[in-house]
């Protein structure tokens, strides 16, 4: 089993910022992507930011500029910096990771409870 426990969600206004955390335990051999996935509320899940090998970053057009995904492949654990806040990024976040259990296993995709951002005044 894998476990993925995300923090550092809440309420802020427009403009500021929170941090997200996301760590990985449990039976895992080797990690290949972590990222943060989003719904709103209506909405379908779409993609935040992703980051694979702990090298090559992927963010949606509607974050670049004002998110920075990062990673501690040691803690086996990424994080969301997210500033300039809008009220659109409203949503629950979803912490995603893609990995191998064991040597020679296909990879598994595995995702958090999520965590409730509210941009809003």
């Amino acid at each position: 089993q894998v476990q993925l426990v995300e923090s550092g969600g809440g309420l802020v206004q427009p403009g500021g910022s929170l941090r997200l955390s996301c760590a990985a335990s449990g039976n895992i051999f080797t990690i290949y992507t972590m990222g943060w996935y989003r719904q709103a509320a209506g909405k379908e899940r779409e993609l935040v930011a992703t980051n694979t090998n702990g090298a090559s970053t992927n963010y949606a057009d509607s974050v670049k500029g004002r998110f920075t995904i990062s990673r501690d492949n040691a803690k086996s654990t990424v994080y969301l910096q997210m500033n300039s806040l809008k009220p659109e990024d409203t949503a629950d976040y979803y912490c995603y990771a893609r990995l191998r259990n064991q040597y020679m296993r296909p990879p598994v995709d595995y995702w958090g409870q999520g965590t409730q951002v509210t941009v809003s005044s």
